[in-house]
């Protein structure tokens, strides 16, 4: 009681206020809790107070049942829907870690490295025969005698 008498008290008129709708709402939330203490004091115990619940509430039985929630999606007709629940159930992982298998076998079998190797030289080659003689042209420059064309 001696708390309820050091609270100062709002009067009805500011608390109807609009800026004062949240406070309102607030001492109304408390003043019910109390009402609730008060009306169950004699029943409710202190290890009802101080204890955690030891019970899980779960509005459906979906996850009690492992069930799949939601839409499925069957032959590829929804590849989202299909790559969500891959992953979600962890089979995308395992699935995943093949194929970067299988790519790296791959790749390592593909084309040998002194086989890319000559393929290379052998473009550079070609590639310089081709220039080659537009070079030369460049390196040996008209006599100053002769009137270059424009």
């Amino acid at each position: 009681m001696s708390s309820k008498m050091n609270k100062v008290q709002l009067s009805k008129g500011i608390l109807q206020m609009k800026f004062m709708s949240r406070t309102k709402e607030k001492l109304d939330k408390e003043a019910d809790e109390e009402r609730g203490r008060a009306l169950y004091a004699s029943e409710i115990t202190d290890k009802m107070l101080t204890e955690t619940v030891k019970y899980v509430l779960e509005p459906s039985y979906v996850p009690c049942e492992n069930l799949i929630e939601g839409r499925i999606s069957y032959g590829g007709m929804n590849p989202d829907i299909e790559r969500i629940l891959d992953i979600e159930s962890g089979a995308d992982i395992a699935k995943r870690e093949q194929q970067e298998a299988a790519k790296q076998a791959q790749m390592q079998t593909d084309v040998p490295d002194a086989e890319m190797a000559r393929f290379y030289t052998s473009v550079v080659h070609t590639m310089n025969k081709k220039y080659d003689s537009h070079k030369k042209r460049l390196q040996h420059p008209l006599p100053l005698n002769i009137k270059r064309s424009k």
